[in-house]
């Protein structure tokens, strides 16, 4: 595709991607951010996450901050899978891609007649990525396979509510949808391995991610400590269970944090907090008294931390510990750190002013990822991604059905997993 830039190390990948939502996207646009040509196939109502978005006509169309901050990078084409002419598109797209990657319920697309044992046929190499609530049976029949899932199902079943909070009153959700990104995370490295070992070896194949299985493996902790000592570990707070001090502490302005655990750490902590015999007290003397002593150490440091402001305690304690502010968006958006490290990137956004997103995390000195153009409106690379393809003018036109004016994206009909 002539407008498509080149850049960064996936440049030669192709993936065609029919996810949505928030799981299966984030995990593409890992790829797309690091150069990988991503051809999101929408319906004509588009990604659930398009939802609350209005077309007045084709010129005045409207992208929403969180489709927005998940899909830039990408190419959209709108086609419909379930007529006989979308699933043959689909198949002329998947001649040539490295993957293909979807987040529909168990069994969508096998009924569609677009399975992977379908597509495997057209391109042996093919990778197909596929994530769930608990999996596909390929891979391993999980008796809740048929259950739809999203991000707090996630949270709530992989083990993460469960040692997360104050206490054991109320399980508590992780702030951000952890439930869907990790599992999209741990996708797009899937994808990354299985093309690896593809072009190896000419063969492709099925992997799958369970957005259950990759919240428990961030919970890996929790697994053996129950093996070890029979432990049920519950909600930690803000505090480690078995580090002191290596939590959250009051401030006269807000809270930071500390992690001083070391013996030689703890003693600087004590020292520039002007309470140098702290460290010589026999309760905290050692990391193990410290430990015994937990709720003594947090304390005692708490009443000394809330004597100060969060930035007197920055320029006290910043880089001679393991320290930190905790910081909200807007602290973010004008830390020093994070406009370097280009974090914040502001992008077009049809229908309003400029919007902001979360920049990309991941650095290469050589092959630089980058976001290199805004989220596609639906269906906005039909006639270049299919021409492309090799599909005729007249077959395009068949092939691009199109929300009706005015009409709002709200796509609760579709069977998606992961939000």
């Amino acid at each position: 595709m002539d407008n498509v830039p080149t850049f960064g190390a996936l440049s030669d990948l192709k993936i065609i991607d029919l996810t949505q939502m928030l799981a299966g996207p984030y995990g593409t646009m890992i790829l797309a951010d690091h150069g990988a040509t991503v051809i999101k196939v929408e319906s004509s109502v588009g990604d659930l996450s398009r939802a609350g978005q209005y077309r007045d006509d084709d010129t005045q169309r409207v992208l929403g901050g969180y489709f927005q901050s998940i899909n830039r990078n990408k190419l959209s084409i709108c086609i419909d899978l379930k007529t006989e002419q979308g699933r043959e598109a689909l198949k002329v797209l998947v001649r040539d891609a490295d993957a293909v990657v979807e987040n529909f319920r168990a069994g969508v697309m096998d009924r569609l007649g677009v399975g992977y044992e379908v597509l495997k046929e057209i391109n042996p190499r093919l990778v197909y990525g596929a994530l769930r609530g608990f999996g596909d049976e390929r891979t391993g029949a999980s008796p809740y396979l048929d259950w739809p899932a999203y991000d707090v199902v996630a949270q709530a079943m992989g083990g993460i509510m469960a040692i997360t909070g104050m206490d054991s009153a109320t399980p508590t959700k992780v702030g951000p949808g952890v439930g869907d990104i990790i599992p999209g995370m741990m996708l797009g490295f899937g994808v990354l391995a299985a093309i690896h070992h593809a072009r190896r070896t000419g063969v492709g194949q099925f992997l799958d991610v369970a957005m259950t299985d990759a919240v428990l493996a961030i919970c890996e902790r929790t697994i053996w400590q129950n093996s070890i000592s029979g432990a049920v570990p519950g909600p930690e707070g803000n505090h480690h269970p078995f580090l002191c001090p290596f939590g959250v502490y009051p401030t006269k302005d807000g809270f930071v944090t500390l992690a001083a655990f070391q013996d030689s750490f703890f003693a600087i902590l004590c020292g520039l907090l002007d309470v140098p015999k702290l460290a010589e007290d026999p309760r905290f003397l050692t990391r193990e008294a410290r430990k015994a002593h937990k709720d003594d150490v947090i304390r005692e440091l708490s009443a000394q931390t809330q004597r100060f402001t969060k930035q007197e305690l920055t320029t006290r304690l910043g880089g001679k510990i393991p320290f930190g502010p905790v910081m909200n968006v807007e602290d973010i958006v004008h830390d020093e750190h994070f406009q370097t490290r280009e974090m914040m990137v502001e992008v077009e956004n049809p229908g309003t002013g400029p919007v902001r997103i979360a920049g990309v995390p991941i650095k290469m000195a050589s092959t630089p990822g980058r976001v290199s153009r805004r989220a596609p409106l639906l269906g906005e690379h039909n006639h270049e991604v299919l021409r492309d393809a090799g599909l005729s003018e007249s077959e395009i036109e068949a092939l691009s059905p199109t929300a009706k004016s005015g009409q709002q994206l709200d796509a609760g009909s579709i069977l998606a997993t992961g939000g």
